[in-house]
């Protein structure tokens, strides 16, 4: 199957220094590899044209955040399996061949993920999906092998292939065809859980999303956003919301979207407690962002309710915080 590796850019050249390397190295006998760059003001597209001349680049206008830094690029690429990737990513031999081989053998098949771990601490999972990702009662996200922040070691419990709910924008594979059949990712996300989004509406759509551990990646994580900024924050709990109003079935829809506004606020005072005010303050603003869209998103929403691929899991918040468990095994 045709498969190009897209990796998105925006000032990065010492990232693509670090990492496009390895994706080059065992990457480039099976995938055509681009770089998406979102109007870059730094030396990053001098640095790919004189040290990776076979690598093709796609300049966009304007720095669109991931949703439409994707959307716009994606146009001008031909191929029936896009991957798209950070470009804080290392990747490993083989890390393609065990993917292309679900496609090819499952047709409803349409988002895979591989495992990805933490190019820090390269024994553990990395937060940014782990071992696939899955969406609680309330639309929280967690991961096997990463519940809120608690990471888990590898030692190969996931190295299966599995249906999940979600797959991690970080190393996304898609089939083109769905890809353009529904869109691409909603712009007014910018980034973060837009990923999250285009899975619940492909499942809306009878396609099934997999997680395969037989390839793996080893991704830094917040290299674009760090955790302790606020606009990361922000952008979590807005998208977040925005996920819950979109995509939860009406027969959930009032009390998940106040039990949420509830806990988030729960949220907030504990950044208060812990002496990070700026952090509520960007769940507030989250919060009068979501109410400015909220009547946008139910239009949206109106049009994307084919069917219910809500799964009905107890409350991450209670099993972490109220019952203590850490990791994927012991949830219930």
């Amino acid at each position: 199957m045709k498969t190009a590796i897209v990796i998105l850019n925006w000032n990065g050249e010492k990232l693509l220094e670090q990492f496009l390397p390895s994706i080059v190295m065992y990457s480039a006998q099976e995938a055509d590899i681009y770089v998406a760059d979102n109007a870059s003001t730094d030396n990053s597209i001098n640095y790919i044209k004189e040290y990776f001349p076979a690598v093709q680049i796609i300049q966009n206008t304007e720095n669109g955040g991931y949703a439409k830094g994707y959307n716009d690029a994606l146009q001008e690429i031909d191929a029936e399996i896009l991957c798209l990737i950070n470009s804080d990513v290392e990747v490993t031999q083989n890390w393609i061949s065990p993917v292309i081989d679900v496609f090819e053998k499952d047709a409803e098949t349409a988002i895979i993920q591989p495992k990805i771990l933490d190019y820090k601490n390269k024994s553990h999972f990395e937060y940014a999906g782990a071992g696939g990702g899955f969406i609680d009662l309330y639309g929280y996200p967690y991961c096997r092998g990463r519940v809120f922040n608690a990471l888990e070691e590898d030692r190969g419990q996931f190295d299966d292939i599995s249906e999940i709910f979600w797959a991690s924008g970080a190393c996304f594979f898609i089939r083109s065809s769905v890809f353009k059949k529904l869109d691409g990712f909603d712009e007014d996300y910018f980034a973060h859980q837009e990923e999250i989004d285009l899975c619940w509406r492909v499942q809306n759509e009878g396609y099934t999303i997999k997680y395969v551990g037989t390839s793996a990646v080893y991704h830094v994580g917040g290299a674009t956003l760090q955790e302790s900024n606020p606009r990361k924050t922000f952008l979590n709990f807005r998208n977040s919301l925005l996920n819950v109003v979109k995509n939860v079935p009406k027969e959930w829809f009032l009390f998940v979207v106040f039990s949420r506004l509830i806990l988030d606020g729960i949220a907030g005072f504990k950044f208060l407690i812990e002496l990070r005010p700026i952090h509520t303050w960007a769940i507030l603003k989250a919060h009068l962002s979501f109410y400015k869209n909220f009547y946008r998103f139910l239009k949206k929403r109106k049009k994307l309710q084919k069917k219910s691929t809500y799964n009905l899991h107890t409350s991450i918040v209670w099993q972490y915080f109220a019952l203590g468990r850490r990791k994927f095994s012991q949830l219930r």
